[in-house]
């Protein structure tokens, strides 16, 4: 008789999942030698073109006092690339508080661990938009 033993995976990655409006971006960090920020197989500069929005995606690693060398990588879809670069920042400032708890409070204080859930309104029947009535004639 054949047993079958588990093997223990020895995961050298943590994961983390951000989210914000529509957009959804997972972010793996691994401890490195030479730090690397890959967004979708590109790097940060040529994902996010707009300075404003590779800073915001960046900002949980600002706000540390000790920059970790990482290599992270992140695979982000849905929504525009605000709202996605808003997802890379909440999934990236999650792996930061696995990787080490004590960072928690001040990432916390800076609201990177709060989840953005503000989301487009639906569209009604009978409306031309969410709330946006057809214009009323009376004849």
């Amino acid at each position: 008789m054949v047993t079958k033993t588990k093997k223990t995976v020895n995961r050298r990655y943590i994961e983390a999942v951000g989210r914000r409006k529509t957009a959804v971006a997972r972010v793996r960090i691994v401890p490195a030698t030479r730090a690397v920020f890959l967004v979708n197989d590109k790097s940060l500069d040529k994902y996010f073109p707009l300075g404003e929005l590779r800073q915001a995606a960046a900002a949980p690693l600002d706000v540390l006092e000790t920059k970790p060398i990482l290599q992270i990588g992140v695979k982000v879809s849905g929504g525009g690339i605000s709202a996605q670069a808003g997802a890379v920042a909440h999934g990236l400032a999650r792996a930061l508080v696995k990787q080490e708890v004590a960072r928690r409070p001040l990432l916390k204080k800076h609201l990177f661990l709060r989840r953005d859930s503000r989301m487009k309104e639906r569209r009604k029947f009978g409306l031309k938009k969410a709330r946006k009535a057809p214009q009323w004639s009376k004849r």
